[in-house]
Protein backbone atom coordinates (compact mmCIF):
# COMPACT_ATOMS: atom_id res chain seq x y z
CA UNK A 1 0.00 0.00 0.00
CA UNK A 2 1.25 3.48 -0.87
CA UNK A 3 2.12 5.79 2.03
CA UNK A 4 -0.63 8.35 2.64
CA UNK A 5 1.06 11.55 3.78
CA UNK A 6 -1.15 14.49 4.75
CA UNK A 7 -2.08 16.42 1.61
CA UNK A 8 -4.36 19.31 0.78
CA UNK A 9 -4.93 21.68 -2.12
CA UNK A 10 -5.76 25.38 -1.92
CA UNK A 11 -6.87 27.42 -4.93
CA UNK A 12 -6.96 31.21 -4.77
CA UNK A 13 -7.27 34.07 -7.22
CA UNK A 14 -3.77 35.42 -6.55
CA UNK A 15 -0.47 35.25 -8.40
CA UNK A 16 1.94 32.38 -7.75
CA UNK A 17 4.39 34.89 -6.26
CA UNK A 18 1.71 36.24 -3.88
CA UNK A 19 0.99 32.65 -2.78
CA UNK A 20 4.70 31.98 -2.18
CA UNK A 21 5.09 35.24 -0.22
CA UNK A 22 2.05 34.43 1.94
CA UNK A 23 3.27 30.90 2.74
CA UNK A 24 6.73 32.16 3.69
CA UNK A 25 5.17 34.73 6.03
CA UNK A 26 4.40 32.04 8.64
CA UNK A 27 3.49 34.45 11.46
CA UNK A 28 0.61 35.80 9.36
CA UNK A 29 -1.18 32.43 9.04
CA UNK A 30 0.15 29.84 11.53
CA UNK A 31 1.48 31.41 14.71
CA UNK A 32 2.76 34.80 15.80
CA UNK A 33 5.01 32.82 18.18
CA UNK A 34 7.85 32.54 15.66
CA UNK A 35 11.57 33.08 16.00
CA UNK A 36 13.94 33.26 13.03
CA UNK A 37 13.25 33.70 9.32
CA UNK A 38 11.19 31.60 6.89
CA UNK A 39 11.66 33.24 3.49
CA UNK A 40 14.70 31.72 1.77
CA UNK A 41 16.69 28.50 1.54
CA UNK A 42 18.88 28.09 4.61
CA UNK A 43 16.55 30.06 6.91
CA UNK A 44 15.77 28.39 10.24
CA UNK A 45 12.66 29.20 12.25
CA UNK A 46 10.96 27.94 15.39
CA UNK A 47 7.21 28.00 15.98
CA UNK A 48 5.85 27.56 19.50
CA UNK A 49 2.42 26.73 20.90
CA UNK A 50 2.73 26.71 24.70
CA UNK A 51 5.03 23.77 25.56
CA UNK A 52 5.09 22.59 21.95
CA UNK A 53 7.78 23.77 19.54
CA UNK A 54 8.93 22.82 16.06
CA UNK A 55 12.24 23.89 14.48
CA UNK A 56 12.24 24.05 10.68
CA UNK A 57 14.92 24.66 8.08
CA UNK A 58 13.86 26.03 4.70
CA UNK A 59 15.60 23.59 2.35
CA UNK A 60 14.07 24.86 -0.89
CA UNK A 61 12.59 28.23 -1.78
CA UNK A 62 11.73 28.90 -5.41
CA UNK A 63 9.57 32.05 -5.48
CA UNK A 64 6.23 31.41 -7.14
CA UNK A 65 6.96 27.67 -7.47
CA UNK A 66 7.96 25.74 -4.36
CA UNK A 67 8.80 25.92 -0.66
CA UNK A 68 10.13 22.99 1.41
CA UNK A 69 10.69 22.95 5.16
CA UNK A 70 12.59 20.18 6.96
CA UNK A 71 11.76 19.55 10.63
CA UNK A 72 15.08 19.61 12.48
CA UNK A 73 13.67 19.21 15.99
CA UNK A 74 10.37 19.28 17.81
CA UNK A 75 8.64 18.73 21.11
CA UNK A 76 4.98 17.78 20.76
CA UNK A 77 4.07 17.70 24.45
CA UNK A 78 0.78 15.78 24.14
CA UNK A 79 2.25 12.75 22.33
CA UNK A 80 4.02 9.66 23.62
CA UNK A 81 6.65 10.19 20.90
CA UNK A 82 7.26 13.88 21.50
CA UNK A 83 9.67 14.15 18.56
CA UNK A 84 7.36 12.48 16.04
CA UNK A 85 7.71 15.27 13.45
CA UNK A 86 11.53 15.32 13.49
CA UNK A 87 12.75 14.39 10.01
CA UNK A 88 9.40 15.11 8.32
CA UNK A 89 8.97 17.75 5.62
CA UNK A 90 6.40 20.32 4.62
CA UNK A 91 6.26 20.69 0.83
CA UNK A 92 4.35 23.55 -0.80
CA UNK A 93 4.04 23.10 -4.59
CA UNK A 94 2.73 26.26 -6.23
CA UNK A 95 1.26 26.24 -9.74
CA UNK A 96 0.00 29.26 -11.66
CA UNK A 97 -3.22 28.43 -13.48
CA UNK A 98 -5.31 30.52 -15.89
CA UNK A 99 -7.11 32.71 -13.35
CA UNK A 100 -5.78 31.40 -10.05
CA UNK A 101 -2.94 29.69 -8.26
CA UNK A 102 -2.98 26.12 -6.98
CA UNK A 103 -1.05 25.30 -3.82
CA UNK A 104 -0.60 21.63 -3.04
CA UNK A 105 0.68 21.03 0.48
CA UNK A 106 2.11 17.71 1.63
CA UNK A 107 3.40 16.94 5.10
CA UNK A 108 5.76 14.12 4.16
CA UNK A 109 5.88 11.71 7.10
CA UNK A 110 2.52 12.68 8.61
CA UNK A 111 0.59 9.53 7.75
CA UNK A 112 -2.30 7.59 9.34
CA UNK A 113 0.04 5.23 11.20
CA UNK A 114 1.63 8.02 13.28
CA UNK A 115 0.22 8.99 16.68
CA UNK A 116 -0.61 12.64 15.98
CA UNK A 117 -2.20 12.04 12.57
CA UNK A 118 -5.82 12.83 13.47
CA UNK A 119 -5.12 15.88 15.62
CA UNK A 120 -2.44 17.17 13.24
CA UNK A 121 -4.75 16.81 10.23
CA UNK A 122 -7.34 18.93 12.03
CA UNK A 123 -4.69 21.55 12.77
CA UNK A 124 -3.29 21.61 9.23
CA UNK A 125 -6.79 21.71 7.74
CA UNK A 126 -7.53 24.81 9.81
CA UNK A 127 -4.25 26.64 9.25
CA UNK A 128 -3.90 25.75 5.57
CA UNK A 129 -7.44 25.53 4.22
CA UNK A 130 -8.81 28.38 6.33
CA UNK A 131 -6.00 30.66 7.56
CA UNK A 132 -3.73 30.57 4.47
CA UNK A 133 -6.79 30.85 2.22
CA UNK A 134 -8.05 33.85 4.19
CA UNK A 135 -4.58 35.45 4.07
CA UNK A 136 -4.53 35.01 0.29
CA UNK A 137 -8.07 36.21 -0.37
CA UNK A 138 -8.63 38.78 2.40
CA UNK A 139 -5.00 39.70 3.26
CA UNK A 140 -5.51 38.62 6.88
CA UNK A 141 -4.89 35.09 8.15
CA UNK A 142 -5.88 33.58 11.48
CA UNK A 143 -2.58 32.78 13.23
CA UNK A 144 -2.23 31.67 16.82
CA UNK A 145 -1.74 34.88 18.81
CA UNK A 146 1.23 35.66 21.00
CA UNK A 147 0.43 34.77 24.59
CA UNK A 148 1.36 37.27 27.27
CA UNK A 149 1.90 36.14 30.82
CA UNK A 150 -0.59 37.06 33.56
CA UNK A 151 2.12 39.22 35.21
CA UNK A 152 2.75 41.16 31.96
CA UNK A 153 -0.99 41.59 31.38
CA UNK A 154 -1.67 42.92 34.91
CA UNK A 155 1.33 45.29 34.84
CA UNK A 156 0.35 46.96 31.55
Amino acid sequence: MEKQDYNCVINANVSAREAFDAISNVSKWWTENLEGASQKAGDIFIVTFGETFVTFKVTEAKPGKKMVWQVLDCYLHWLNNKTEWTGTQMVFDITAETNSTRIEVTHVGLAPEVECYESCVKGWDFYLKKSVFKLLTEKKGMPEKIKTSVVEATNS
